[in-house]
């Protein structure tokens, strides 16, 4: 197995402790409270630390994995099922702009993927 894909599934793990844990692990390690969340730069319709998120993972999985496909629609389908969760995590709360905030990240890694092979290939 590539160092990479063993490095996606790690990253991948990690993001979903982070997004499934009933509080704030981030904003304890920043603040040392579990209810603040860091927030890297300001919300406009969603939310950009969700944006920047996808983006990280959804990149690297794109990068490990051959059949994009499969990685595509498992992205489309985890960054509707993460924030859906949500609903039912005690200290969680859904929300749109997460929810938008997902799915943009995971459309700007597509996004960046296909520019990048786009420019390879000439």
């Amino acid at each position: 197995m590539k160092i990479t894909k063993i490095f996606f599934h790690l990253i991948n793990l990690i993001f979903l402790i982070f997004y499934l844990y009933p509080g704030s692990i981030s904003g304890f390690l920043v603040y040392g409270d579990f209810s603040k969340q860091p927030q890297i730069t300001p919300d406009f319709y969603f939310s950009s630390n969700h944006v920047y998120a996808f983006i990280f993972l959804t990149l690297f999985g794109l990068i490990s994995h051959i059949n994009k496909n499969k990685i595509i629609f498992y992205f489309t389908f985890i960054s509707i099922f993460l924030e859906l969760a949500h609903l039912v995590i005690p200290n969680r709360s859904f929300q749109f702009s997460d929810l938008f905030g997902n799915m943009l990240g995971v459309l700007i890694s597509i996004l960046i993927l296909y520019i990048y092979n786009y420019l390879e290939k000439k």
